[in-house]
């Protein structure tokens, strides 16, 4: 008994380590969180095909299960629980394992199992992972963090639009049916063939639309402008630097920009 809170703490250090550490075991676990995160969504894109039976219910629960272990170690191992809880990450991590576990009262809130991949890969600790281990990230991070989040968008759009059409719009039949009308109107092409109906559906085209230009022009603009790397600047704290850049443009100080030497 006398050893009980030191093997608790030490767990809570191991977790702790797995979840914000810098080691080999730590990328291996956030990266596996990652791919589970995807698996999910392609799980919850595929089973709109299908009617839904006993094997994807219990499917359901199992992924309710892990989901329910993370948000419990992630609370267990921050210095702040109560206010990870009531952050709206912490919320859409309740909401989908509600929706996961008892699916007569939360079924509609599935879709928000998206916003999972959205915090995986805007976390500190990812961004981190990726860019050491990504050539290709670290030099176009800019872009490729507008395009994530333009593609998290329009799936959570779609999502939303099927959970919430599909029970009242025959239109709007699969998963497929909603990614064709989230497309549309995004693009501003409106072909007409698919709508939505209701008052909820006006608000999820105008929501679509204005949010989801707004991104796509914010990667067009990300992918004209200038390539710059993120490089703080010791001296007057300027984070945003050509990425050949030798001194700061704002105050001149030697900067010290990694590089791998490829052209």
């Amino acid at each position: 008994m006398a050893n009980e809170p030191q093997v608790r703490m030490s767990l809570r250090t191991r977790l702790r380590t797995l979840y914000e550490g810098q080691t080999d075991a730590a990328d291996r676990f956030r990266y596996g969180l990652l791919a589970f995160d995807l698996l999910t969504i392609a799980f919850l894109i595929t089973t709109s095909f299908i009617a839904r039976s006993t094997h994807t219910e219990t499917i359901d629960a199992v992924i309710g299960v892990i989901y329910l272990a993370d948000v419990a170690a992630r609370l267990w191992i921050s210095p702040r629980p109560l206010r990870d809880l009531v952050h709206p990450y912490g919320l859409a991590d309740i909401a989908v394992v509600v929706s996961l576990l008892a699916p007569l009262y939360g079924e509609g809130l599935a879709f928000l199992r998206v916003l999972r991949l959205y915090r995986t890969l805007h976390s500190p600790q990812t961004l981190r992972q990726l860019r050491q281990d990504w050539p290709f990230f670290r030099a176009n991070e800019g872009t490729v963090r507008a395009a994530i989040n333009l593609v998290i968008f329009v799936f959570l759009m779609t999502a939303l639009v099927y959970e919430l059409q599909s029970p009242v719009n025959p239109k709007i039949a699969t998963y497929l049916d909603a990614l064709y009308f989230t497309v549309t109107t995004l693009s501003t092409t409106g072909f007409g063939d698919v709508t939505l109906t209701g008052e909820t559906g006006k608000l999820l085209a105008v929501i679509i639309m204005i949010f989801g230009i707004s991104l796509f022009l914010r990667l067009i603009q990300v992918m004209l402008r200038p390539s710059k790397v993120d490089h703080k600047c010791p001296t007057c704290g300027l984070r945003r630097h050509d990425h050949d850049a030798v001194h700061c443009k704002a105050c001149g100080t030697i900067l010290n920009i990694e590089d791998d030497g490829a052209v």
